[in-house]
């Protein structure tokens, strides 16, 4: 997904950026949840709205199937699975990840499951 198709260019969604990694996961549709802290700017983000994820200059549109409120990253993914958040690393390694990203002062905000789904690219 390099290039912004037409029909999906003109979607007013929130940009937000991914490591390669990551964003290889959501193109092939394995990562179904995305994992943010609550930041005043994300206390919005609800079901319908739209994350047009970005990885250098390659995008995907995703579409927000639902947003679930925790209090920590192991409530997060005892709840919602860690197959979905990362289906190529065990939990104990996707704790450590998510903690060298987010310190300790970002996870007391409150963390954010993001269930997403990939919008298919219109072109023929």
């Amino acid at each position: 997904m390099t290039a912004r198709p037409e029909a999906t260019a003109n979607v007013r969604a929130r940009e937000m950026n991914l490591y390669r990694r990551y964003f290889d996961l959501v193109v092939d549709g394995t990562k179904t949840i995305e994992v943010r802290v609550q930041y005043p700017n994300l206390r919005t983000l609800k079901a319908g709205d739209h994350i047009r994820f970005v990885c250098g200059r390659d995008d995907a549109l995703t579409h927000v199937k639902r947003v679930t409120r925790y209090t920590s990253f192991e409530e997060m993914l005892d709840s919602e699975g860690p197959e979905k958040v990362n289906p190529t690393s065990p939990r104990d390694q996707q704790i450590a990840d998510i903690r060298r990203i987010y310190g300790p002062e970002k996870e007391a905000l409150g963390v954010l499951a993001i269930e997403i789904e990939l919008v298919a690219d219109p072109t023929p």
